[in-house]
């Protein structure tokens, strides 16, 4: 990676950032070592995106994404290069559950995002029933499945291995990361080892149970991985990172339009909404440039879009979101003594409960154990794709409804000492059936425009390493392709 120059170094062009979540952060960072000057527009008060520090009970807690995937580098990469390699932490205990069947279920192992490689550890769990086990072992017997360009991850698995397996198991995964309809799914684009794998035409099982056989063997570190005080450090200190070499951060700053000029860009900022501070007040109302990133959710991006890419901005429009909701509780640690053990558990929405999800956060998390001994964290999420009814209720009753499936899971009887709900509306960006082909529509659009990218979790993966993925690429893209646009004295203004 490129070295992140030092404040008052020569700088070659300006690049504007648009959005300041991790994608954002990210790219500023990436440019900013690329030795151009940077400024990021956020449009609300707090950086971070979904990524949110804070606090209950006083406790540092994580209140929207809490870990990040270890075996990917980009996220890792990114939070050593800002300071916090010492404070990486992976999950306490990996040892999670399902809650279906009318009880906790120990999370069957040898599966690759639920999909079983070995039938004995699944059989043991009883996830599966008798019958559904059966159907599954007629993976071997079954012909090829078809699956063209693209297919929808559930339709392909419930084919192969019947629809309990699905139902149980693979949705509930996927639902931890996409909250998404597994039978809408792209299997290309959410899990690829397992879509090549069915481009092969070898039974399913067989593939898994290789792919998880050679995992095994590599023994590579852990799978997910932490931060002491919460994954929300991280775009804190990407933003630190970025200020320290020179570049420039503004929240309270919405941008209204985005115009191409014949030399570069203008950017028009809504600087009513700004409070002062380092905020959007304290800018000019349009900022020039030489080039621009949109990191950024589709729908901002799609007006945005509008006039200087208006086929862009179409496929853009037409990107699904989710939202959901999560409800940290805080609770004397003595009252929980008996909870179950591991790190949590996960939900199968065909079991009809509210929650989709519990995580025992001070269990999973050393951390949080040290911070806070006589306390005990834990949290559920609510909300799945076309199944936000339960969104509309107030946090009150967000909390009642959680107590009361905690209660029928795990025998919680005990009521939290503190609460709060963290609400994230359109959340989670969709990837259905045929989604890369709709993101590669996407670039080549922007591609077409001279000094833009877009980068983000509707690009190539909703977690943080694809985000920082998504914003290197960007990133070098633009060093690397618009290096006659990014020089000195050219887009380098503002205006008043």
């Amino acid at each position: 990676m490129r070295a992140v120059n030092t404040p008052g170094a020569e700088r070659t062009g300006h690049v504007v950032v648009i959005g300041g979540g991790i994608a954002g952060l990210a790219a500023a960072h990436r440019l900013l070592g690329g030795g151009v000057r940077v400024t990021v527009l956020e449009a609300s008060e707090r950086l971070g995106g979904k990524l949110r520090a804070g606090e209950i009970e006083g406790v540092p807690v994580d209140l929207g994404a809490e870990s990040m995937l270890a075996r990917r580098p980009e996220a890792v990469e990114l939070a050593r290069d800002v300071g916090l390699g010492d404070l990486l932490q992976p999950p306490a205990t990996a040892t999670a559950a399902i809650w279906t069947r009318g009880g906790l279920r120990p999370m069957p192992k040898g599966h690759v995002m639920g999909v079983p490689g070995d039938l004995a550890p699944l059989a043991a769990s009883g996830v599966i029933s008798e019958k559904g086990l059966a159907r599954i072992a007629r993976d071997r017997e079954l012909p090829p499945t078809p699956v063209g360009e693209d297919v929808a991850l559930g339709g392909f698995i419930a084919a192969r291995l019947g629809r309990e397996v699905v139902d149980r198991l693979v949705e509930p995964l996927l639902g931890g990361v996409y909250a998404g309809d597994v039978y809408r799914t792209s299997m290309r684009a959410a899990v690829p080892t397992l879509f090549d794998m069915a481009r092969s035409g070898r039974p399913l099982t067989e593939g898994v149970r290789e792919l998880t056989e050679r995992a095994a063997r590599r023994q590579d570190g852990p799978v997910f991985m932490g931060i002491d005080g919460g994954i929300g450090r991280l775009p804190l200190a990407v933003a630190d990172a970025v200020r320290a070499a020179g570049g420039e951060i503004r929240t309270g700053a919405p941008v209204t339009e985005l115009r191409r000029t014949a030399d570069g860009w203008t950017v028009a900022v809504d600087r009513a909404h700004g409070t002062g501070g380092a905020s959007g007040t304290d800018g000019p109302p349009v900022v020039t440039a030489d080039a621009v990133v949109l990191a950024v959710p589709a729908p901002a991006a799609a007006r945005l879009l509008a006039a200087c890419s208006p086929a862009a901005s179409a496929e853009l429009a037409a990107v699904d979101y989710v939202s959901m909701a999560l409800v940290t509780m805080a609770f004397r640690r003595t009252d929980v003594a008996s909870l179950a053990e591991g790190s949590g558990f996960l939900v199968p929405p065909v079991d009809g409960r509210t929650i989709k999800a519990s995580t025992f956060s001070s269990r999973k998390w050393g951390w949080l154990g040290d911070a806070a001994p006589d306390l005990f964290m834990l949290r559920t999420s609510i909300g799945r794709f076309e199944d936000e009814a339960d969104l509309k209720r107030d946090d009150a009753d967000l909390v009642r409804v959680s107590l009361a499936d905690l209660g029928e899971a795990v025998g919680l009887t005990a009521r939290p000492v503190a609460s709060r709900v963290d609400r994230w509306d359109g959340g989670l960006p969709q990837y259905p059936v045929g989604h890369l082909d709709r993101v590669a529509r996407i670039r080549a659009e922007v591609a077409k425009v001279p000094g833009l990218r877009v980068c983000g979790a509707l690009y190539d993966g909703v977690g943080i390493p694809a985000c920082v993925g998504s914003a290197r690429k960007a990133a070098d893209e633009l060093l690397g392709t618009q290096t006659a646009t990014l020089e000195p004295g050219s887009g380098t203004g503002e205006r008043e």
